[in-house]
């Protein structure tokens, strides 16, 4: 598997484009900004886009999507709870000092335990509300691998106080969704460095009392 990892946009959105290395077909998780960047490593592997997943509808993650969908014609799939998230993309854009992007309404919600697949690599949908309603997890198996959005960080959690925020559901997304994955799970959150599901088990201080 061809796995890219580049931080995008102002915000330093961590973008992942997964990739098979016989197909030529990946994935582009979160492509929040930095088109011209995600578009010259795809070309570097010879990827064709297939499927475009966005974790939540934050501006960081969401911005690229519609343009990356008219570039390549794939279909952008997110979860639909997510879309007042959407319907305020102005104030989003407020937040950070930015123009607006166009943000489209997902192709198809992502739902819990659906599969996100391209010939030769599938990945599970783990739906981890709390950052937002609609937010997602992609896990991996095969490779040991979860992009884990903006709901688990290296030492820390995704934040709760933005609109779609809910602090009790995102300690029980990570303690009943993820922290139960293998310990040597590699975790590709949001923001930051890459970390393990057993690391934070044993050091995330917000985890130790879950």
């Amino acid at each position: 598997m061809i796995h890219e990892v580049l931080a995008v946009g102002p915000l330093q959105c961590n973008c992942s484009i997964l990739g098979d290395e016989t197909s030529r077909e990946a994935i582009v998780v979160d492509p929040g900004d930095d088109l011209p960047r995600i578009l010259h490593r795809l070309a570097k592997h010879q990827l064709t886009v297939k499927q475009i997943v966005v974790t939540h509808a934050h501006i960081d993650h969401i911005a690229g999507a519609h343009r990356l969908r008219e570039i390549t014609g794939a279909p952008i799939l997110y979860n639909q709870q997510d879309l007042p998230l959407v319907a305020m993309m102005d104030q989003q854009a407020d937040w950070i000092g930015t123009a607006t992007p166009i943000v489209s309404a997902p192709d198809h919600s992502l739902e819990d335990g659906e599969a996100v697949a391209i010939s030769g690599l599938a990945a599970k949908v783990i739906h981890t509300p709390g950052h937002t309603e609609g937010s997602l997890c992609l896990y991996i198996p095969e490779h040991n691998l979860l992009l884990a959005g903006d709901t688990l960080f290296a030492g820390s959690v995704g934040r709760t106080d933005l609109p779609g925020g809910h602090t009790g559901k995102l300690f029980a997304s990570i303690r009943d969704r993820l922290l139960p994955l293998p310990d040597g799970t590699l975790v590709t959150p949001g923001h930051g460095d890459s970390t393990t599901i057993g690391i934070e088990k044993r050091s995330n201080p917000f985890l130790q009392s879950l």
